[in-house]
């Protein structure tokens, strides 16, 4: 019997409120410097792979905010951009990274009404997210926080894990109080969150919002509000 109900976090319960690139372009252009667009691709991987939130083992705070703006500064010289660094690359921080993601970070409309439904359905909840500073507060500044019994983030000293690992997965099993064959996951990332659950004997769900991995996962929806029918009735 299904007894708790794991969550990823970006892209599953919440998105920025404009894409990555529209923000980029509205700083650059504040600053009046040439972007080279034709790079943008490789720099984006770049910026992508080297991300200080995918190193688990980066805790200090100091250590990943300088980690970070020299992500942002070579991603900058890769398209060209040579005037204004130190500042664009910190307002990239502010307007891009989760460290500030209070002002763009949105719920999708379907959370809240999916959280309370499964609340009341008697449902242990957590977030269990590959993210790479503090969760809780911005989950409190989103008005979720309530609803979890954990909330994981792999950052976390106590878990310096990032799915799909299988600690970060057994950590939340042991925190919330439950066996692996009594929880389900649900992510939008394929390996980290299909993959990673599935290894562990979660029963993973997959999050498609925008209709880009049809026929990847035999259970799959595109809104939280199917969740609950996938759940035994018990909802």
């Amino acid at each position: 019997m299904v007894k708790a109900v794991f969550f990823d976090f970006y892209r599953t319960l919440c998105v920025w409120g404009q894409p990555f690139k529209p923000r980029l372009q509205k700083i650059t252009d504040r600053y009046g410097v040439e972007v080279n667009w034709t790079h943008y691709v490789a720099a984006r991987e770049v910026l992508d792979s080297n991300a200080p939130d995918l190193d688990p083992t980066i805790s200090n705070p100091l250590e990943a905010v300088r980690h970070i703006i020299d992500s942002y500064r070579n991603f900058l010289k890769t398209l060209d951009v040579q005037d204004y660094l130190d500042q664009i690359a910190w307002e990239m921080l502010q307007s891009e990274h989760s460290l500030f993601a209070a002002s763009a970070a949105t719920l999708y409309d379907d959370v809240v009404p999916t959280l309370q439904r499964l609340k009341d359905g008697g449902f242990k909840l957590a977030i269990a997210s590959n993210w790479g500073v503090p969760l809780d507060p911005l989950s409190e500044r989103l008005g979720i926080a309530e609803y979890f019994d954990i909330i994981v983030a792999s950052h976390d000293t106590r878990v310096k894990s990032e799915k799909p690992d299988p600690y970060i997965f057994n950590y939340t099993l042991t925190a919330i109080g439950v066996s692996a064959e009594e929880a389900i996951h649900v992510g939008d990332t394929y390996e980290a969150d299909v993959i990673g659950a599935q290894n562990v004997g979660i029963r993973p769900i997959l999050i498609d919002r925008d209709g880009t991995q049809v026929g990847r996962w035999d259970e799959t929806i595109q809104s939280l509000t199917e969740l609950p029918a996938l759940l035994s009735g018990r909802v």
